[in-house]
């Protein structure tokens, strides 16, 4: 694997990552709809098709249970598929598979069986797609034994992140946005790394902040406003929402002793919420209380490219909200 690094798309990393994966173990196979000719939705396998042929990149009916399961039937009898969900919001239609079936198999099997599936879901606002395809998703499953569940916020990530879930032995949830597609930055392709670890994209004193996907690019941008304020902000890529890389983000708030969570996600049972539960479990003394941006959590993502940015957390929003625990006066 060359371990030089190159300017590549978030998009691009994604079907590198797909592309290696394919190259280096001939048991992975990529299915979902429209991934085959018409190389994905949103434009992540383009070219998949030719290069490994149809056995290994198939298209699949619209039925999202149906071939989650097809998947599971799969990873059972040798193979390492991976699955692509169009949108994060219709996880819900392959829920059997998902809650019942992927992440209890090797204990209903009495560990004889591996179950190495990764199911790529495509989520996030800022498309304009309404309130039925615009969720992130990322927590939904995060509470199950036996299910893994990852997401990307950088180019890199898309790529190492998506890599090693690929090689897992047991089914990961992997969660990209459609709105970081774009979005570029240098890869290094490597070989997988470990599960569970959260990247500190920069270093800083005065405050913690964790972010995922699309948050993780507006908290670095807010980062970038703390700095001329005069606040150093440390920035955390969570990465694995489970298993989540506590020691990182924890030895980061003992450190700068005030932490913020940033989420396209409600607070109520979200992951910025376990995050700061734990920090409260440990006992870790603060300057002020924690603080999570998150959606409203009594508004619906809507269809309005005015509203759906007026709801959605922005770098300035972050950048005050940490002005605001940290005791100094934001720049307009």
């Amino acid at each position: 694997m060359n371990s030089a690094s190159s300017e590549m798309s978030y998009r691009d990393a994604i079907r590198e990552a797909m592309a290696d994966s394919l190259e280096d173990d001939a048991t992975t196979v990529l299915l979902g709809e429209d991934v085959a000719d018409a190389g994905g939705v949103f434009k992540t396998s383009v070219g998949l098709v030719e290069r490994f042929g149809r056995d290994r990149v198939f298209d699949t009916p619209i039925c999202e249970n149906g071939f989650v399961g097809v998947a599971l039937g799969l990873a059972v009898t040798g193979y390492r598929p991976i699955v692509e969900i169009m949108f994060s919001d219709f996880l819900p239609s392959a829920g059997d598979a998902i809650v019942n079936e992927l992440p209890k198999f090797r204990f209903m099997s009495g560990g004889q069986c591996n179950v190495p599936v990764t199911v790529r879901a495509i989520g996030g606002a800022t498309g304009r797609f309404g309130t039925q395809h615009s969720a992130t998703g990322e927590t939904w499953y995060s509470g199950l034994p036996g299910l893994k569940v990852a997401t990307a916020g950088t180019p890199q990530a898309a790529y190492s992140v998506l890599r090693t879930a690929i090689a897992q032995p047991d089914p990961v949830l992997f969660f990209e946005h459609k709105g970081l597609y774009g979005v570029k930055g240098p890869v290094v392709r490597s070989a997988p790394m470990d599960v569970g670890t959260a990247e500190v994209l920069r270093p800083g004193n005065d405050v913690t902040i964790v972010a995922s996907l699309l948050m993780v690019q507006r908290a670095l941008r807010a980062a970038a406003e703390l700095e001329l304020a005069g606040v150093d902000a440390e920035v955390i890529d969570l990465q694995w929402v489970r298993p989540m890389d506590m020691t990182t983000i924890l030895d980061s708030v003992r450190k700068t002793r005030h932490l913020i969570t940033v989420e396209e996600q409600v607070q109520l049972g979200s992951w910025g919420s376990s995050v700061i539960a734990q920090a409260a479990m440990e006992g870790i003394a603060l300057d002020a209380p924690p603080d999570a941006v998150t959606l409203p959590d009594d508004l619906l993502i809507p269809y309005s490219p005015t509203l759906e940015d007026a709801i959605i957390p922005s770098a300035t929003q972050i950048a005050e909200r940490v002005c605001a625990i940290v005791g100094v006066a934001a720049r307009g």
